[in-house]
C-alpha cells in the first residue's frame, strides 16, 4: 500500500515508521492521541475505489491523517465490499497495534456498516463486528465510525 499525508504529499518512509513519528512528535509535544482507522469505498462502472485512513486524534486539539487509496476491477456483491473494507482497515491496524500498545495510545477501528436493518450494508455488520471485536480492537459502525464514514469517504467521493 502506498500512503500519502492528506496534502497529498507521499510518505517517504514505511507506514509503520511514519506512524511511530508521529506518535513521538505529537506526545513530545504534550498531546494525547487516539488513532482510528477505517476504509471505505465506491463503486463507479467496473471499478471499486477504496480509500484507507489512519487519523490521529490529538485530545481537544484535532488531528491529522495518512492516506492510502487504489482501485480494483473485481467485481463484489455489497456484503463482500463491506468485509473488504473491513479486513483492509484490520489489516493495517494489525501492522501497527504494537506501536499502540508501545506508546499506550488507544486505538479503534471503523466500519462504513450501517446500523440501521434498512440499509443494504447492514448485512455485514454482524460478520464485521465479530471480525474486529476477534482481534481484540474496539469497534464503531456508523453513525459513529467517522474514519471510514467521514474521512475515507471524502477520498472516494
Amino acid at each position: 500500500m502506498l500512503w500519502r499525508k492528506f496534502s497529498g504529499e507521499p510518505l517517504r518512509m514505511p507506514v509503520k515508521s511514519a506512524v511511530e513519528d508521529a506518535i513521538v512528535r505529537e506526545t513530545e509535544a504534550g498531546y494525547k492521541l487516539k488513532v482510528c482507522i477505517g476504509t471505505d469505498s465506491q463503486v463507479r462502472n467496473c471499478e471499486t475505489e477504496f480509500a484507507t485512513v489512519i487519523v490521529f486524534l490529538r485530545e481537544k486539539r484535532g488531528g491529522f491523517m495518512f492516506i492510502s487509496h487504489d482501485k480494483t476491477t473485481q467485481p463484489y456483491t455489497i456484503k463482500e465490499r463491506m468485509l473488504v473494507e473491513v479486513a483492509r482497515s484490520i489489516e493495517i491496524a494489525y501492522e501497527l497495534c504494537d506501536l499502540f500498545n508501545k506508546y499506550d495510545v488507544d486505538m479503534e477501528v471503523h466500519a462504513d456498516i450501517n446500523t440501521n436493518p434498512q440499509f443494504k450494508s447492514n448485512e455485514a455488520l454482524r460478520e464485521a463486528m465479530g471480525y474486529i471485536l476477534g482481534m481484540g480492537y474496539a469497534f464503531k459502525a456508523k453513525p459513529d465510525a467517522f474514519a471510514s464514514s467521514c474521512c475515507a469517504d471524502k477520498i472516494v467521493n
